[in-house]
């Protein structure tokens, strides 16, 4: 089955395809000048995205959109945390400044999340979210994943998320999470158009 999606980055495209296994075929969207983000929730921004980007796709569309909520910084950098330190900044500038912002702090707590949204020529058919608590380390580990991954504790497997094998990641991680709903609600409606525009698992 084929799938538009509303990314380019590589890291992410990696984990669809990783999470999807055979049979799904995932086409980056190309052409489309860029959605403006405005929402307040991971959700809003991912609605907001999927119903704008389907519009210029032929088939069905996802778009999602996902980030870091430290409980220490009142939930920042949420849906800011691909660009915490500024528009078009990397990860090594978004992770420096979270470690800045957590200095002397004892509460590391943090939670991943991901909202995906699937449309249809400007419709939205549903959304789905995933969530994994974990715990912010002082210093980088590990050279795998991407945005916050080094920092990203992981208490059940003892390592962060950049130490983990990517397949092994995706198992517990929120992105993965949220495919697996889409995938699994996917298969079961067959992407019926038809299917109710709102709602989400």
């Amino acid at each position: 089955m084929r799938l538009y999606c509303a990314t380019s980055n590589p890291g992410k495209l990696r984990e669809f395809r990783l999470a999807a296994g055979g049979g799904w075929e995932f086409v980056p969207l190309a052409g489309a000048q860029p959605c403006e983000e405005t929402g307040e929730t991971f959700e809003d921004n991912a609605i907001q995205k999927a119903v704008y980007y389907s519009r210029h796709a032929p088939g069905l569309l996802f778009a999602e959109d996902s980030g870091l909520e430290v409980g220490a910084l009142g939930g920042s950098p949420g849906v800011r945390s691909a660009r915490f330190a500024g528009e078009g900044a990397g990860d090594e500038a978004n992770n420096r400044l979270l470690i800045e912002r957590l200095r002397g702090a004892t509460n590391r707590a943090a939670r991943y999340v991901c909202v995906i949204a699937l449309a249809r020529e400007g419709k939205p058919l549903r959304t789905f979210r995933g969530e994994v608590e974990g715990q912010i380390t002082d210093e980088p580990r590990g050279a795998n994943g991407f945005g916050y991954d080094p920092y990203f504790f992981y208490p059940p497997f003892g390592i962060t998320f950049a130490e983990a094998a990517p397949d092994r990641k995706l198992e517990v991680s929120h992105r993965g999470r949220a495919l697996r709903q889409m995938f699994a609600w996917l298969k079961e409606s067959r992407g019926d158009s038809q299917s109710p525009p709102t709602g989400r698992t």
